[in-house]
């Protein structure tokens, strides 16, 4: 085992061994703790921990490798999670903390009046959250493969195993410091290589000041070789899908079940906008560093790994190479590696920079220790929100109503072992790239709950008719585009990761019409939906705003 391998893995073990005691310190006792974190997280740290719990495998290894590869076009990905976090901060996650459920399921239930849409959301919330966490799986074994040197495969098998492990034991409640613990790592790990780059490329410690004309030389390197630009608009798809992307990602976002549910663990509605306004500045320290980071990759191998002698390259292309995710084949016979003859896989761009730039062993370390960081913090929270469907959801709300609080967190605890077995099985060899599936989840979070979510919120006339046909109606037709896309069957050259641009508008017509043609809902429901956009020292009674003097 050589110098690096052995740094790096010293490192990840002291991060695990980090996560594990945090989540046996904070074990959750009660269901409130496993759920919601008993209601309780300062909104500062709860923008904290929804960072980590954002910055997934798709944000730290995936973001900057897909916009490395694809210039501009890879933007959409940036443009459209940023967007989706104002869409959910100041449309749905305070009025959603007002109402006081544990889930995205248990809300739509309780709105409606409806165990029908409560099962169907739960449902939907395992599809998406299952279909998500395939993507954080096959991450760890991307950066677990790479550090011993072994199929990415076998890297996924073991994270599954650490993952299980820690989110069993905490809940909500240890998962949330964990992630904080996991930010905090993530984020030095991605800002450190790219000072680094910037030193080495520009002189200047400020990446985020120079890698403008890091831009500008790549374009001419590119009109050089006679490859579409880097900085070219619609270079590599068509404007449609760009826009098809964005707002994909975009509704997604603001949609996803185990995004809401990190605004339930704060006290109040106030709490609730802070913990987004702060999420979205701990946020914006990964996403201005992304294009920075595609850049100077993209810079170094052009003008350091491209052009070389095949028998003369660096020692690291020879372990990329052994993980599966980076090809090399001199096509045209002249012993020189071309840039044309470099094919390699988006998720391996940020893990194999450091050692492009030849940043030191410690840096090769710290970099595998952040990447594993974000895929076990964002696998973390969606295991949680699996376990509350299956639990909470469907086990207590709808099977089992007397069940004890012991007997909950044994089925919230078993969910969570059972999903992570599953969803490791089907990681081990993933349906396409980290950022490709993760593009799915939010493809069908969106195209299943925002119409539901956002009209329950701000129109009290929509009733259970009509959310449990929108929610059926959206996630047919998604899950039925991307299938259909995936063959090859489109429309106006929207992709598959563009799919809630087809699902999320038929969803919002099919609730609006059903909720239409039937039924109002009750006065109470009505009143309760009006009262949820005050200020909780605020009430609507009779049609009218009332002072609360209990709050």
């Amino acid at each position: 085992m050589d110098q690096q391998t052995i740094v790096s893995v010293l490192l990840i073990l002291a991060t695990f061994g980090l996560y594990i005691g945090i989540s046996v310190y904070n074990r959750a006792r009660a269901t409130s703790d496993f759920y919601v974190a008993s209601r309780g997280v300062p909104p500062f740290w709860n923008g904290m921990a929804i960072g980590g719990d954002w910055m997934s495998a798709a944000s730290f290894i995936g973001m900057a490798g897909t916009v490395m590869i694809l210039g501009y076009d890879g933007l959409a990905y940036i443009m459209g999670w940023t967007g989706g976090y104002l869409f959910l901060t100041f449309l749905l996650a305070p009025q959603l903390r007002k109402y006081g459920r544990y889930t995205v399921p248990e809300f739509i239930g309780d709105r409606f009046d409806s165990n029908a849409a409560r099962l169907i959301a739960a449902i939907a919330t395992i599809i998406i959250s299952f279909t998500y966490i395939i993507g954080q799986l096959a991450g760890s074994g991307v950066v677990i493969g790479r550090i011993l040197n072994i199929p990415a495969m076998y890297g996924t098998m073991i994270g599954v195993v650490v993952i299980a492990i820690y989110a069993t034991l905490g809940g909500m409640k240890g998962i949330t410091w964990t992630q904080v613990a996991q930010y905090m790592i993530l984020i030095l790990a991605y800002i450190i290589p790219i000072v680094f780059m910037s030193l080495q490329v520009t002189n200047n410690p400020l990446p985020w000041l120079t890698y403008g004309n890091i831009v500008s030389e790549l374009g001419a390197l590119d009109r050089e070789l006679g490859i579409s630009e880097y900085f070219a608009p619609f270079a590599n798809s068509e404007k449609a899908q760009f826009i098809a992307l964005m707002f994909t990602l975009m509704v997604g976002t603001a949609a996803l079940p185990h995004v809401i549910v990190r605004f339930y663990t704060v006290t109040t509605m106030k709490a609730a906008r802070w913990s987004g306004a702060w999420a979205l500045v701990f946020i914006a320290l990964l996403y201005l560093s992304a294009p920075a980071y595609a850049a100077f990759s993209r810079f170094i191998l052009m003008t350091r790994v491209a052009g070389q002698p095949l028998d003369q390259l660096p020692a690291w292309t020879e372990t990329w190479i052994n993980t599966g995710l980076l090809q090399l084949a001199d096509t045209n016979g002249d012993g020189i590696l071309q840039w044309s003859e470099i094919v390699i896989s988006n998720d391996i761009v940020v893990m194999a920079t450091p050692e492009i730039a030849n940043l030191g062993v410690f840096v090769i370390g710290l970099v595998a220790a952040g990447a594993m960081a974000a895929a076990l913090s964002t696998a973390g929270g969606l295991l949680i929100t699996i376990s509350s469907s299956f639990a909470h959801d469907i086990y207590y709300r709808l099977m089992n109503p007397n069940a004890t609080d012991k007997r909950r967190l044994a089925a919230g605890r078993w969910a969570i072992v059972l999903a992570t077995v599953v969803a490791g099985a089907v990681a081990l060899n993933p349906p396409g790239v980290i950022t490709q599936i993760v593009a799915w989840a939010f493809g069908l979070a969106g195209g299943t709950f925002f119409p539901v979510l956002l009209l329950g919120v701000w129109w009290k006339r929509c009733n259970k008719q009509g959310a449990i046909a929108g929610m059926l109606t959206g996630l047919t037709v998604t899950l039925g585009y991307i299938l259909l896309a995936r063959s090859g069957i489109t429309i106006f050259g929207i992709q598959d990761t563009g799919a809630g641009l087809i699902g999320v508008p038929i969803n919002l017509l099919v609730t609006i019409l059903v909720s239409k043609l039937t039924a109002a809902p009750s006065q109470k429901l009505q009143d309760e939906v009006v009262d949820l956009r005050y200020p909780e020292q605020m009430t609507y009674r009779d049609g009218e705003v009332w002072m609360d003097e209990s709050k």
